[in-house]
């Protein structure tokens, strides 16, 4: 796994990496089982303290996603609920309404900011389109 760490955005650095083990999960690029590169190797490879990746590492075993297992690592834990069936379509879907709105002009942080409005509930007027249905 590789992070990306962007210093402009204004999240802690080790908010970042949780926030990117979280993702990688849920998406399926990491499975239980996978070992999580060393703190060193992440420190070495992005530039940040070793102990700013091992407080991400301790926040995201506090959050039952990853074990840390002495001389061995830090894996991703076993008992994570499977994907849905339907995620390659979904993704596919996803990725052609990413390009129509990068086509309308946004740009990534314009797109995650919506799809979070969404998925939250949030977007003004929806509650009267689901009253609707």
């Amino acid at each position: 796994m590789i992070f990306r760490i962007d210093r402009r955005t204004g999240t802690a650095v080790y908010v970042q990496l949780v926030q990117q083990v979280r993702q990688a999960i849920r998406m399926g690029r990491l499975t239980p089982g996978d070992q999580l590169p060393t703190a060193r190797e992440v420190s070495e490879d992005a530039g940040i303290n070793p102990n700013t990746v091992l407080k991400a590492y301790r926040e995201l075993e506090v959050a039952g996603l990853v074990e840390a297992r002495q001389g061995s690592g830090t894996f991703v834990r076993e008992h994570l609920a499977p994907l849905p069936d339907n995620l390659g379509r979904l993704r596919r879907e996803l990725a052609a309404w990413a390009a129509r709105a990068r086509a309308a002009g946004l740009d990534v942080t314009d797109m995650q900011a919506l799809v979070a409005e969404v998925a939250a509930g949030t977007v003004p007027g929806a509650g009267e389109a689901r009253r609707a249905v």
